[in-house]
């Protein structure tokens, strides 16, 4: 069984200047999600920011907690084409101050569909019918990252009808790296199952680049992936 990719403590960013390099630095190229994604505008978040859902269930940024060093959300999309409508990306790389504040983000992430099954993301996107799963002690787990979670369900636009959304959330030492994929209208379900698929291929190439610089001892620079381990499985 390969190791996963991760990210020791000791080479992780310790200051909030080392972690807003990190994360603005690190490489997300907007084909690691297939083939005709582009970045969107606005394409960054502030790092000093992140997103928290509300008792409300309303989702709202907000300034970092003490345990959070930074956070950087990037947005991508596949634009609508043939019929199509496009589909909607959005990676979150956040640093922890440490291995067991990422751990805690973990399990408050598991829970968050569990107490709200149904979330506001802004003032017109609405999902519902969400479902989690965490795989990080299961014999058969993908090797991607030191914990991993998935989430499914649907999103839909001001009433309009509903399409699938995915989420991803993965661990690698004090490192979480999420990702949201909003199908767009028109596809077949082999379709949007080969979208599904094509994301959970883009975390992978995020996850190896987190674990490229760790092993090159160098946090504060871009890394590309030199392999793409767990890839598509």
């Amino acid at each position: 069984m390969n190791k996963p990719y991760t990210l020791a403590e000791d080479r992780a960013p310790r200051t909030r200047a080392e972690a807003v390099a990190f994360v603005r630095e690190l490489t997300v190229r907007p084909d690691y999600f297939g083939t005709g994604y582009r970045t969107r505008d606005p394409f960054e978040s502030d790092p000093a920011e992140w997103a928290v859902l509300g008792e409300d269930c309303l989702w709202r940024r907000e300034a970092l907690p003490g345990t959070v060093l930074a956070s950087l959300t990037r947005g991508y999309e596949l634009p609508a084409k043939g019929g199509k409508g496009p589909v909607y990306v959005s990676l979150t790389v956040t640093v922890h101050q440490d291995v067991v504040s990422a751990r805690r983000d973990m399990a408050g992430s598991l829970e968050e569909p569990l107490r709200c099954p149904e979330q506001q993301l802004n003032a017109t996107d609405r999902v519902s019918g969400l479902y989690s799963r965490v795989d990080a002690f299961a014999d058969g787990r993908t090797v991607i990252s030191d914990d991993d979670l998935t989430e499914s369900g649907n999103w839909a636009a001001d009433g309009a009808k509903a399409h699938p959304f995915d989420w991803y959330k993965f661990r690698m030492g004090p490192v979480t790296v999420a990702a949201t994929a909003r199908h767009g209208s028109g596809r077949t379900e082999a379709e949007d199952s080969t979208v599904t698929t094509d994301i959970a291929k883009g975390m992978t190439f995020v996850a190896a680049s987190i674990d490229s610089k760790g092993k090159a001892g160098d946090t504060g620079a871009g890394a590309e992936p030199t392999e793409t381990k767990g890839a598509g499985q």
